[in-house]
């Protein structure tokens, strides 16, 4: 009998949601309207209606399926299956996000961080094929990462490794969610550079923007500054500058923590590509170890918007995996 893997990105603003074949081939794709505001129950209740409705589109019944993995945003524990803490969804706090959807399902369902999944889609589909040492950082409404060394992603004590966007940059700077304050991401993110532009607009600095938007600054978006860019508005090359140099800084200090060959650059904001990325390569070559940083290559990302929903099935199939051969090896000393 075939088998079967589905795929979930839980984003602020969408769902993503594919199911594939034994072979990781691409089967069927969709993207719904989040929702947040309804809260995380609602939002799984939408995840579930979801999946039944691709899986009789595919006329695939429950059985076929050997695994789901699910890319939740914030802090949990992947191997209870505990959502513990998720910024950009009101009253997520302490979630069984495993155990409610079980409720739904009979195969076996495993969750990790959005970002980890974005980074097991690169690595293993993506730019990151074939490397064992690598990190991937997503800019989008926040700045993200996940890490590879030796061939391993880490996790660490809390499974909540790679958050160099809560690097402090500024001793006293943006507040932001987690506590403190001047962290990387709330510079370094689609929100932040559109934030950094704002308050230049604020203090009477000229830009077309302005006009673009008829002095409604609450409707600049992080692509407006890229297309002011390329009109060659001044304002926009000074913002995307700095927040490349900003980056720059903090990505030279995760090549030196972390030593890795790769670094890859996705999320929405990446797609600014080289007017962000060329201030980036030129901030690590100055300020960075001179041996890792002559090892690594700084690349895009390859997936786009796919690689949460490639990487959580991918992800799955990997813990699914991992579990029989444990029980395996039980049955065999029993």
């Amino acid at each position: 009998m075939s088998s079967y893997r589905i795929g979930i990105d839980l984003g602020g603003t969408n769902i993503k949601s594919a199911i594939f074949d034994a072979d990781n081939h691409l089967l069927l794709e969709r993207s719904d309207p989040t929702e947040a505001s309804s809260g995380p129950f609602p939002v799984l209740a939408r995840i579930a209606n979801i999946v039944r409705e691709m899986l009789a589109q595919q006329a695939i019944a429950s059985e076929q399926v050997e695994c789901m993995g699910m890319g939740i945003p914030g802090l949990l524990n992947p191997a209870t299956g505990m959502s513990f803490f998720s910024p950009n969804f009101p009253g997520w706090e302490n979630i069984a996000v495993v155990e409610e959807m079980q409720r739904h399902f009979p195969f076996p369902i495993y969750i990790d961080n959005d970002v980890r999944i974005n980074l097991y889609g690169e690595w293993k589909f993506g730019a990151g094929v074939g490397r064992r040492n690598l990190l991937l950082v997503t800019l989008g409404t926040g700045l993200g990462s996940g890490i590879v060394v030796d061939g391993r992603v880490l996790y660490g004590q809390t499974a909540s490794v790679g958050e160099i966007g809560h690097l402090n940059m500024f001793r006293e700077g943006r507040p932001c969610r987690c506590g403190s304050s001047g962290c990387l991401g709330r510079y370094v993110s689609a929100v932040g550079m559109v934030r950094t532009f704002t308050e230049r607009l604020d203090q009477g600095e000229p830009s077309v923007v302005r006009q673009w938007v008829d002095g409604d600054t609450s409707a600049i978006t992080a692509r407006m500054i890229s297309d002011a860019y390329d009109a060659g508005d001044g304002l926009a090359r000074q913002v995307m500058k700095e927040t490349g140099e900003l980056f720059g800084f903090g990505l030279g200090s995760a090549i030196n923590l972390f030593n890795p060959e790769l670094v890859i650059i996705g999320g929405g904001m990446s797609a600014a590509g080289e007017r962000l990325l060329a201030p980036v390569r030129e901030t690590v070559a100055l300020h960075s170890l001179k041996v890792p940083r002559e090892a690594c290559e700084i690349v895009p990302a390859k997936l786009g918007g796919r690689a949460g929903m490639i990487g959580a099935a991918a992800y799955a199939a990997e813990r699914h995996s991992a579990e029989r051969r444990s029980a395996e090896q039980e049955q065999h000393w029993d």
